[in-house]
């Protein structure tokens, strides 16, 4: 496994990441890994996305993962429908690399980053498949301010823009896998019921039982994951 660093420029910012390679085989199937907004005190010990990027790289996939704006060590302001500018460059830089299957480029998001995946890749056909994991089908926190020209209105207009509900049927008929928790404590399982309604074919559900928000640390569902991203690279 060969791994290096990326940094992207997106608006004068540099987004930063880290691409992971198997060592023998090209093209490889490709995945792009897209984290969710931070809510949570850093574990020092959970290695987070490197780890699950590892895992991924093993099974003979090219992973890309990196940190949108305003998050960790990249660039800029948290900005969510600017989030979407950084998406999309990620996907122009794997269209460049020759280790890149461009039949077989997946975005894997989480939360948030799964929202903007399924926005990106339905209007972006280089995308072949989706899997989102604990994604809203909307952003229901948001909520009218008294000032419509303040810079908080803006930024919660970028939320109401980055509509999954709105955008998942725009995927088909590339394939959708929608991953949900049971017992999601932050974005309720019926938006994942609510996503799979409005999605077009292929598309497949699966809720892990007992299953929480932080879907990268729960081994069933990264390994259903799996599974589904591997059986795409048969088609």
């Amino acid at each position: 496994m060969i791994s290096k660093n990326v940094t992207l420029e997106v608006d004068g910012l540099n987004i930063v990441g880290q691409l992971y390679l198997p060592d023998k085989g090209i093209p490889y199937p490709t995945v792009c890994v897209c984290h969710g907004i931070p809510a949570y005190k850093p574990d020092p010990n959970d290695r987070g996305y490197p780890l699950l990027a590892e895992m991924i790289c093993r099974e003979g996939f090219a992973v890309l993962i990196f940190n949108f704006r305003g998050t960790k060590t990249s660039d800029g302001n948290l900005d969510i429908l600017s989030w979407t500018k950084d998406l999309k460059a990620a996907i122009d830089y794997l269209y460049t690399l020759p280790e890149v299957d461009r039949l077989h480029l997946s975005l894997l998001g989480f939360s948030g980053g799964a929202a903007v995946s399924v926005c990106v890749a339905s209007q972006d056909k280089r995308v072949s498949s989706v899997v989102t994991c604990a994604c809203p089908a909307e952003f229901t926190f948001i909520t009218e301010v008294d000032n419509p020209q303040s810079i908080v209105e803006e930024w919660l207009s970028g939320f109401r823009q980055v509509s999954p509900i709105r955008c998942v049927a725009g995927i088909a008929p590339r394939p959708l896998l929608l991953v949900h928790g049971s017992q999601d404590e932050v974005i309720e399982v019926s938006h994942a019921h609510r996503l799979y309604q409005k999605a077009g074919e292929p598309k497949q559900l699966i809720i892990i039982d007992g299953g929480k928000h932080r879907l990268r640390l729960n081994d069933e569902a990264m390994a259903a994951v799996l599974d589904w991203l591997k059986s795409q690279c048969q088609n």
